[in-house]
This record gives structure tokens, C-alpha cells and sequence, in this order.
């Protein structure tokens, strides 16, 4: 099992450009299954992800044409004959859920794995089978797999969501694409990927609109066509070098993707308020430093898009152990999200737990040690203690790293960290 080694204390001091975002890439993969025409995706992150799920579609029986060096592939699901989404697969991550959704819209039948478990907490698939039901799908639940089936088209309807859940919303506006009639999901996710899974099923033929207040409407076609389609900027791993860049002292780091602008409009705020400096260079790339000695501490909560994201809640709270002041951090969207403090607490930090609440004390610097990823966004929180601490940290099961962030040895060299990888 790999490791990473970093020797840190150096300030970073160079240019990181900004992957696709996985958290789009995965729910655009599955809608290709919608149409038997080829679809083009461009700017896709070369992450173990973004090969699982592409593995499923190959197994499910499309042509699949990924090129990582240009991050383009290309997508044909016309062959598609197998409709079983195994267990093997789902449990190496839980977003292969998302072919249920466009299997049955288009072949009127799936029969795809519960994902099981998840190291961060539970994550029910109710409302996805829910939703689909209201459609008109036929679903139970045997051995383990979601079996769903539809004699006829599925028929619009309207679906409220008790609570906002991303893959939820991605399945049913996938669904209904090929519906009869109109669906309106109310309580809808809105977040940057969602809207843009909708611009690229609009591309392909739909007619999907929304609004702020958590209302999509999707109006029902008989077929979708190709497209061509390129995916937008991650936002969090944005995130994440902008903490980072506030985490290691002395650190200045340039940062380019695709209208990085449009994606820092809803935290910019909050970087502002603990002492980043961000300065725009232009649409697509950003200046950043610490715009003080001293981060400031901060009061907040992880709230769905757009409030704070849970998927930077632990990258955050490094940064803030390195603040002049106490901070808060409360999270409210998965119960099980704070494994990482344990390995923190390793590297010197001061942070207690308060049910679902982290006090976080101030430190000088981080210390080194042999520390253990135990999820994907706790396994780069841990690589910014690591660039922070003097002398050598190791970090074991770098696997979930691997999952959602590319080329993190290569970028962080290019700004001077001494970081490998051990095989």
C-alpha cells in the first residue's frame, strides 16, 4: 500500500493548476448512459474515482475512450446490455449509484448494488428510491440490490426531498429526462456539479430549468442526442490549496482552472474574513497568500451549497490551528466527519470534540509523525499538517487521496515541497 512521505516547513511558492471536478465528473458519466450517441468530456480528472466508475459503464457494456494525458474521453453507451451494477464495484465507492437513475429511464430496468457502509457516516438511498417510485418504477430490495423495473415509460411527478441530497437530485433529474410529462424536485441540491450535469443534459436535448429557492423542473423527451461537453473547475480542491497556501507559513501559490471567479463567489467571504488574500488575475486564475502573520479564527457551520461545504471542513480546520484565536467549527451534514482529528491531535494540534462541534486552540507549528488517511478530504487536511510540521511525516493509506485529488505529489513539487510517494 502506498505511502507519501513530506518533509515540511518549506514555504510553497509556485503555480498549481486546478483539475476538473470529480464531484461532476461522476454524475456526467452516468448521464451518458441516457443517450446511444457518443458523448465528449473534456478537462476530466485522471482519479481512481473517475476509472471505477468507468470500469461499471464498460462492464454495463458501453465503449469507453479515456485519454488522462489530455483529459478528454469519450463515451458510447449504444451497446449497453447488462443492466447490474455489482457489489464489488459499488462499494469502492458509493456515486456508482448513479447509473440506477438513467438505466431504468432509458432500459426500464437496473439492478444495482446497495452501496453499504462509508467511512464518514451513513448514506441512505432513500430518496433516490423514493423519487424514482413517484415516477412510476417498480422497486424492492433483495440480497443487497436495489432491483428496479418500469413497464412503460416513467411518468413525471413531483418530489420533495425532506432533506437536500446531491446524488438524490442527480438521479431523479437523470430519470426524468426520459420521463413523460414534467417532474419538479423541490428542496432540490444546487450545487456548481448539479448545474452542471444540467447544462450538459441540456446540450444533449433536455429541458431542464432552476431556481435558488431549490426548485428544478425537468420536462420530459423521448430521446436524448451526443454531446460535447467540458467540465467545470474543482471547487474543492480550489479550496484546499487556498487553505494550504494560509497553512504553510511564507506560502504564495498562483492558481488556475476554469472560471475560478465564478467558483469562489460563494467563499470568498470567507477566506477574506481569516486572512487570505486572494487577488484576480484574471476570470481563470488567482493570487494567493496570507494576507497576515496570523490566520484569524472563525465561528462556522457546514451547511449544503452555499454554505460551507463539508468536503473542506477538515482542510479548514488545519488552517485554523495555525490561526491567532479559537474557532469553531460545527458539522451538520455527515455524523462521522471528524476521523481526522485523532491523527491531528498526533501532529500536535489542540482540538476537542464537542458532539458535533470542534474546538480548535491555537499552535505554533504542526509536529511530524507517522499519520493514517481514513477518508478522502481528512487524507489532504493531513498532507497540509505535514507541509506545515518540521522534519518527516508519513502518510499511510494514501488511497483515498488518490480518489479525489490528481497529481498531488507532482503539483506541490512544482512549488518547492519535498514530497514523494513510496511504493
Amino acid at each position: 500500500m502506498d505511502k507519501i512521505e513530506i518533509s515540511g516547513g518549506i514555504p510553497l511558492n509556485g503555480n498549481i493548476t486546478i483539475s476538473g471536478a470529480k464531484n461532476a465528473t461522476l454524475p456526467l458519466i452516468a448521464a451518458t448512459i441516457l443517450t446511444d450517441e457518443p458523448v465528449t468530456l473534456n478537462n476530466v480528472p485522471n482519479l481512481s474515482d473517475v476509472h471505477t466508475l468507468l470500469k461499471l459503464l464498460q462492464l454495463l457494456g458501453a465503449e469507453v475512450d479515456f485519454d488522462p494525458s489530455n483529459h478528454t474521453l469519450t463515451i458510447c453507451s449504444k451497446s449497453i446490455q447488462n443492466f447490474e451494477a455489482p457489489y464489488d464495484l459499488v462499494r469502492k465507492m458509493r456515486a456508482s449509484v448513479l447509473v440506477l437513475g438513467p438505466l431504468l429511464a432509458r432500459f426500464k430496468k437496473a439492478r444495482v448494488s446497495l452501496p453499504g457502509g462509508c467511512a464518514i457516516g451513513v448514506r441512505p438511498v432513500d430518496f433516490h428510491i423514493t423519487g424514482l417510485r413517484n415516477l412510476g418504477a417498480n422497486i424492492n430490495i433483495d440480497e443487497g440490490y436495489i432491483n428496479a423495473s418500469c413497464s412503460h415509460n416513467l411518468i413525471g411527478s413531483e418530489i420533495v426531498f425532506p432533506k437536500v441530497s446531491v446524488t438524490g437530485t442527480e438521479n431523479i433529474i437523470m430519470a426524468a429526462t426520459l420521463a413523460e410529462g414534467q417532474t419538479k424536485i423541490i428542496n432540490a441540491a444546487i450545487e456548481p456539479e448539479i448545474v452542471d450535469l444540467i447544462e450538459m443534459l441540456n446540450s444533449m436535448g433536455s429541458e431542464i430549468s432552476y431556481s435558488n429557492s431549490r426548485e428544478i423542473i425537468i420536462k420530459g423527451k423521448t430521446s436524448l442526442h451526443g454531446t460535447n461537453h467540458e467540465i467545470i473547475s474543482d471547487r474543492i480542491e480550489l479550496g484546499t490549496y487556498i487553505l494550504t497556501a494560509g497553512t504553510v507559513d511564507e506560502s504564495e501559490l498562483i492558481l488556475t482552472g476554469k472560471n475560478i471567479a465564478k467558483l469562489t463567489e460563494d467563499t470568498i467571504g470567507l477566506y477574506h474574513s481569516i486572512g487570505m488574500q486572494i487577488d484576480f488575475i484574471d476570470t481563470n486564475t488567482i493570487h494567493v497568500k496570507r494576507s497576515s502573520n496570523l490566520l484569524h479564527g472563525i465561528q462556522i457551520e457546514t451547511e449544503p451549497f452555499p454554505g460551507f461545504p463539508t468536503d473542506l471542513q477538515a482542510q479548514l480546520m488545519v488552517a485554523m490551528c495555525k490561526a491567532g484565536s479559537e474557532s469553531y467549527i460545527k458539522e451538520t451534514i455527515w455524523e462521522n466527519r471528524f476521523m481526522h482529528v485523532p491523527e491531528l491531535l498526533r501532529m500536535g494540534a489542540d482540538i476537542t470534540l464537542i458532539g458535533n462541534t470542534a474546538h480548535i486552540k491555537p499552535i505554533k507549528n504542526f509536529k511530524n509523525a507517522p499519520v493514517i488517511a481514513t477518508d478522502l478530504r481528512a487524507s489532504f487536511s493531513l498532507v497540509m499538517a505535514g507541509l506545515s510540521a518540521n522534519g518527516i511525516t508519513t502518510i499511510n493509506r494514501v488511497y483515498h487521496i488518490d480518489r479525489g485529488y490528481e497529481n498531488v505529489e507532482l503539483k506541490l513539487s512544482k512549488c518547492n515541497a519535498k514530497i514523494k510517494r513510496i511504493k
